[in-house]
């Protein structure tokens, strides 16, 4: 049996205490608590505390400071519950302790897997060009369940899916214009698959782009790409072997046999 000799607030964490104890070799420090933990047991000088009681004491003071972490590691954004326990692990936290603080942030409503599912596809669908095929992936990621994912990508719209591709399309092909017009298409078809968008998201947009390419542009393109593959091979091989390298590059590449034959004509000497 122990008695409690003082109890002291921390210079540097005014919420935690020091509790002194004698067991009857004089005052010694014993261990400290959370003032929640202080104010729960009622601790006051004199107090007579058993080993059990002062272990109780510790280990309720410890599961304390597990959920304090677990409080603060929500406050930045929504976690799942994957992420806390994760992060509890790593804070070498008890099992035991671990699976009470879940059942206690989950009845607090603290913890809620939908809820965070959904919120992070909406924020998503602002901040990010992802589609939701990689959302849900994301989330399966995250710990939650396919279920749950698979509800929560239903607040991806099939409009905000398909507006948000097509920005993406158009932007793309104005970035590729030295590339052949089927390859831009190709590209972009290829990009969204990436990025994943749905195959009928996909469609619409291919569908909505323009279905005719500037011959203009698509002159301008095959000269860049001929001119490159021209120096490429140049110097590698020479008459019909370069064409036929050269030929075989813009085909490759998307260009039309009309394009390329005008090209080679052109550009490229006998």
């Amino acid at each position: 049996m122990a008695k409690l000799t003082k109890i002291t607030t921390q210079k540097k964490h005014k919420s935690r205490y020091n509790i002194f104890l004698d067991k009857g070799n004089g005052e010694e420090y014993g261990f400290s608590v959370d003032e929640d933990v202080l104010v729960k047991y009622r601790l006051q000088k004199n107090m007579d505390l058993d080993d059990a009681m002062i272990q109780a004491l510790i280990q309720t003071d410890t599961l304390h400071k597990s959920y304090t972490l677990a409080i603060n590691y929500l406050s930045y954004r929504m976690r799942s519950e994957k992420e806390v326990r994760d992060y509890l692990k790593d804070k070498e936290t008890d099992p035991e302790h671990i699976e009470e603080i879940m059942r206690r942030l989950k009845n607090e409503r603290l913890l809620d897997d939908q809820e965070f599912a959904n919120s992070l596809v909406r924020t998503r669908i602002m901040t990010s060009s992802k589609g939701p095929l990689l959302l849900k992936k994301e989330l399966l990621e995250k710990g939650v369940s396919a279920g749950k994912a698979e509800e929560a990508i239903t607040h991806y719209s099939f409009d905000k899916q398909y507006e948000k591709a097509l920005k993406f399309a158009e932007k793309k092909i104005k970035n590729d214009g030295r590339k052949s017009y089927r390859q831009q298409i190709q590209n972009v078809q290829q990009t969204l698959m990436q990025k994943g968008f749905q195959g009928d998201v996909i469609q619409e947009v291919l569908a909505n782009l323009p279905e005719d390419e500037d011959s203009d542009a698509e002159w301008e393109a095959v000269v860049y790409q001929g001119e490159k593959l021209l120096r490429k091979f140049q110097s590698k091989a020479e008459g019909f072997e370069l064409k036929q390298k050269i030929k075989s590059g813009l085909y490759r590449k998307g260009f039309s046999f009309d394009l390329i034959d005008r090209f080679m004509e052109e550009k490229v000497e006998d």
